[in-house]
């Protein structure tokens, strides 16, 4: 055998031996992925902690409460903040009517960020050979962070005085993805109780983890 046909066997072994250790993970059909879900929700939920009184009408006080944004999870900030409203002694009603103050979520930024980091190989189609290659990826990183900046207008109702506006509620969360030598992966995040994909954690196990711990998630 020739030095280039021995070269061209070894080319084409490497080849079929670094698609055959390749993964790929197809994008969730739903309109967020869990771990996107997460980013905003425990987002959301850490800008809350520890601001008990930042709101200073009367305790008991019926409050309506309404959110301004552009983003369409608006809705999921404005049911955790009437909930962090309720657990601090205010009566949250529907409809102004029967409230003696309205409480406006301005929102600012609700959302995620990703970005990515590659050294490697890139996906190669051709037309001289009669397959693609796929991605041969040495290090490739996908960071994404779940963010929230909000605050809160209050006015005294009938009247619509604007009695208060707080400073701003800001909170945010990671989950990053590593990849090193094609499929060896490292996770990293501190959220609370993030999804792995084709594993079972022990809920019990789950529920005994520290709150904003930065977790290491080590597999294949």
């Amino acid at each position: 055998m020739t030095v280039m046909a021995r070269n061209l066997v070894l080319i084409a072994a490497s080849m079929l031996f670094a698609a055959g250790c390749s993964t790929m993970h197809s994008a969730t059909q739903s309109q967020k992925a869990a771990i996107e879900q997460l980013l905003i929700s425990e987002a959301v939920l850490r800008s809350l902690q520890d601001t008990n009184g930042i709101v200073t009408i009367p305790e008991g006080a019926s409050v309506a409460i309404d959110t301004s944004g552009i983003s369409a999870d608006q809705i999921l900030l404005q049911k955790m903040v009437a909930g962090w409203l309720g657990l601090q002694g205010y009566a949250v009603q529907k409809n102004e009517d029967k409230a003696n103050y309205r409480v406006s979520v301005i929102v600012g930024s609700l959302g995620t960020e990703l970005g990515n980091s590659f050294f490697g190989m890139p996906p190669v189609t051709s037309q001289l050979i009669p397959f693609s290659l796929p991605e041969l990826a040495l290090y490739k990183a996908q960071y994404q962070t779940g963010y929230v900046k909000f605050h809160i207008d209050v006015f005294k109702l009938p009247e619509g005085t604007m009695i208060q506006s707080t400073p701003p509620f800001v909170a945010q969360t990671h989950f990053n993805n590593h990849t090193v030598l094609l499929f060896f992966t490292i996770n990293s995040t501190d959220l609370e109780s993030p999804p792995r994909l084709g594993s079972f954690r022990n809920p019990a196990t789950q529920r005994s983890e520290r709150k904003d711990k930065e977790r290491y998630d080590w597999g294949w």
